[in-house]
């Protein structure tokens, strides 16, 4: 897989370059000195993903903050509120949301209304950042290059219940996500690799 576009700065944030255009996804511990978002996508409300610390070192004026609902409530303006199981248009990029709940566990409630993203790049790729969640029946349904998933296996899915439900939807690519700051047993990578048919890429850590 061409990843020069996607970065990496440990638990689930992401920098994504499209052309000259910069995508963040769940912006936590940035380093200083990083390019100026054009969009920001929030997945929940959890401080590991929702850090206005880390907001402040990327947003411009010109920044879209993309959010579900109470999220999205938190800031005055440059925002877009979402919910799950849409499809938006935001700036020039087609965005589904995804749901993103616990099945079997109280962290995530489906009632809260948080997301996932799928976001097709200007090159056709689709990247979907699953948020934080468990395998739910939601995810048969995704059709997508590269998958973000979680697979901590405390606050989320396994890693092995990460890489069947990638097994089923079928990405092209799977990226372990939600692994670091305490976050992911230590062998999780390895089981991802083991149980997903596909091919699984592990992310470098951006510092």
């Amino acid at each position: 897989m061409e990843s020069h576009h996607i970065h990496w700065f440990g638990q689930s944030a992401f920098r994504i370059e499209d052309g000259e255009w910069q995508l963040y996804i769940d912006p936590f511990k940035l380093p200083e000195g990083l390019p100026q978002a054009d969009v920001i996508f929030i997945t929940h409300a959890h401080f590991d993903h929702f850090s206005m610390e880390d907001i402040s070192k990327i947003k411009a004026d010109h920044t879209m903050i993309v959010a579900p609902k109470d999220v999205a409530s938190q800031f005055v303006d440059s925002v877009f509120g979402v919910v799950p199981g849409k499809d938006y248009t935001i700036g020039t990029w087609k965005v589904t949301t995804v749901p993103a709940y616990n099945i079997d566990k109280k962290f995530h409630p489906k009632e809260k209304k948080w997301v996932g993203y799928i976001i097709t790049l200007a090159d056709g790729q689709k990247i979907y950042h699953a948020g934080d969640t468990d395998f739910i029946p939601e995810m048969r349904e995704i059709h997508t290059d590269i998958a973000m998933l979680p697979c901590d296996g405390t606050y989320t899915m396994t890693a092995v219940q990460a890489a069947e439900a990638a097994n089923i939807f079928k990405p092209k690519v799977l990226i372990p996500i939600h692994l670091g700051e305490g976050f992911g047993k230590v062998n999780a990578r390895q089981e991802v690799k083991k149980t997903f048919k596909g091919e699984t890429v592990f992310m470098t850590q951006e510092k």
